[in-house]
């Protein structure tokens, strides 16, 4: 690296990025923040999300039609894989039906915003987050910039005009999510054709333009702008992992256009404008175009300027961004007490629906997820967790025991996770002595999956030390070595505890460590003891 080149990155200087974004559409907020790291850092996650603690994600568009599961619209032009299996036995071949196709079939007939997110704060969650677009490149509200979107086809409705209206009416704060700006590299499977069988070397619908459509359904409409794929396809793009390796744009990734990302950079602007969100998310490495445009520094500076609640997402970050942004994980957590405020996002079962994943009874159960909530709480995390939507705007029946059994517990033990902050150590037992690593932007989810009543989390208030066994003992015995007599952590003596939705138990600190007997109960998620200091 050039010692430029290198002064560039530090300080997200414009010039030196290979595709700068121009401003001539959406103007970037005046004010203290400007699109440099230096700058950016000034910004401090806000008060409020370090409070809220967990929050209730509809990860939900046209990609919920087929319920053959996430990244279906990317899949679904990789030959032989199940997507595309699924997709040519019910709607037919690639080459005719392409995911353009499926857009007027996502008709959000029975969606209710008001209803859903009035049942999300009930189940707890203090902000409610929505997608804005996602690989797919489907903006999901009236957008300026993308003509194939919600209001112009499929549902003919503003989906995030809903959602908004209804986090507001019920005192939610809003989260949009944007992940259209991998498109570009996402949808290169759409440029290719068959290898085998019948329709071998005939092409997908990828590289269709506006002349094809005479005569179709989306006459008028240019297909590059939802597949922009008017472009060479990657190195390797005929492998369908080498995606994963190209995610920060580099490996070979065919570079996208000033035209692509500047448009990227104007939707989300028109979005955070009309909607005003107190969170954006972004499943990217650190910004979006990081390093190859400052198009995701000038979307933070904008953000940051227009709203000083706000609270911006990014993944894989260094010691230096997180100052700058808050951290997110994907599907996992780190090890540790973090200390600046942190997010996991994950799901109880796929991102986007998945019929399988209900039929096999797939789902992430009540208990798993209370338990990674408080495992995450514990080390100055949030839990952002995704309740998967069919394509008709209501989730199922298995999920909805999910939803009771979340409920049930939050409606006994909220106090010890909202309003919350980590302990002088997050936690004891099998789980929390092991050496957990992060596999890229986070997937240790699994790790976190068998936690039991011998996994104990600390988290506190400035009047009490909440610790929470995460499990029911068989016995009811429960023994917290870290609160053992003579502990460095907490000096004062033990006599009395209260166990949440109960009421006071003895306790005797010993050697051992601190010893409470439970009562009998149904209860088999995770019982909440508070210590007074």
């Amino acid at each position: 690296m050039t010692i430029l080149a290198g002064y560039a990155l530090l300080t997200g200087s414009a010039q030196e990025y290979k595709v700068p974004v121009t401003n001539e559409h959406e103007k970037m907020a005046e004010g203290q923040y400007q699109p440099q790291w230096e700058s950016l850092k000034k910004h401090k996650t806000p008060e409020w999300f370090q409070d809220a603690k967990f929050g209730i994600w509809a990860h939900w568009g046209p990609q919920c039609v087929e319920g053959s599961g996430d990244w279906m619209a990317r899949g679904m032009y990789e030959e032989g894989s199940y997507a595309y299996n699924y997709h040519k036995e019910h709607y037919g071949h690639p080459s005719e039906v392409g995911f353009k196709d499926i857009l007027p079939l996502f008709k959000a007939e029975k969606w209710d915003p008001d209803k859903l997110v009035e049942r999300y704060k009930r189940l707890g969650a203090q902000y409610f987050f929505v997608l804005g677009n996602h690989h797919d490149n489907f903006d999901l509200w009236e957008s300026k910039y993308q003509p194939w979107n919600a209001v112009n086809m499929g549902p003919k409705r503003d989906l995030i005009d809903g959602w908004a209206k209804a986090a507001k009416r019920h005192g939610l704060p809003l989260g949009i999510s944007f992940h259209a700006d991998h498109a570009w590299t996402w949808y290169e499977p759409s440029q290719r054709y068959d290898v085998k069988g019948p329709k071998a070397g005939v092409y997908y619908d990828g590289k269709l333009t506006k002349a094809d459509g005479k005569g179709k359904w989306w006459e008028g409409y240019d297909p590059q702008d939802l597949y922009a794929q008017n472009h060479p396809m990657s190195e390797w793009a005929w492998a369908n992992g080498s995606i994963h390796k190209q995610w920060a744009w580099g490996n070979g990734a065919c570079l996208p256009t000033k035209e692509y990302v500047t448009n990227f950079y104007d939707r989300t602007l028109d979005a955070i404008n009309r909607y005003n969100p107190d969170l954006i998310y972004f499943d990217v490495t650190v910004v979006p175009f990081h390093d190859i445009s400052d198009c995701g520094l000038k979307i933070a500076s904008h953000f940051y300027n227009k709203n000083p609640r706000a609270v911006m997402f990014g993944k894989i970050l260094d010691d230096e961004q997180r100052k700058a942004l808050t951290w997110d994980v994907e599907r996992g957590a780190p090890n540790e007490i973090v200390k600046e405020p942190w997010q996991t996002c994950n799901c109880i079962g796929g991102w986007h629906y998945n019929t399988g994943i209900y039929e096999r009874n797939g789902y992430k159960s009540a208990a798993t997820v209370i338990r990674q909530l408080v495992d995450i709480v514990s080390k100055n995390g949030n839990l952002l967790l995704s309740i998967p939507l069919r394509a008709d705007g209501t989730y199922d029946e298995k999920e909805a025991i999910i939803l009771d059994g979340i409920e049930a517990w939050m409606a006994v033990n909220k106090e010890s996770i909202i309003g919350t902050r980590p302990w002088v150590k997050f936690g004891e037992g099998p789980v929390a002595e092991k050496d957990i690593k992060l596999n890229a932007q986070g997937f240790n989810d699994g790790q976190y999956s068998k936690m039991d009543s011998r996994d104990i989390r600390f988290n506190q208030t400035k009047k009490h030390l909440y610790v929470t066994p995460l499990g029911w003992p068989e016995d009811g015995k429960v023994v917290v070595k870290s609160l053992a007599k003579g502990n460095p952590y907490f000096k004062k003596g033990i006599t009395k505890v209260e166990l949440l939705g109960f009421g006071r138990l003895k306790a005797v600190q010993t050697a051992q460590g601190l010893e409470v007997q439970l009562p009998k109960t149904d209860d088999n998620i995770a019982p909440v003891l508070k210590i007074a200091k």
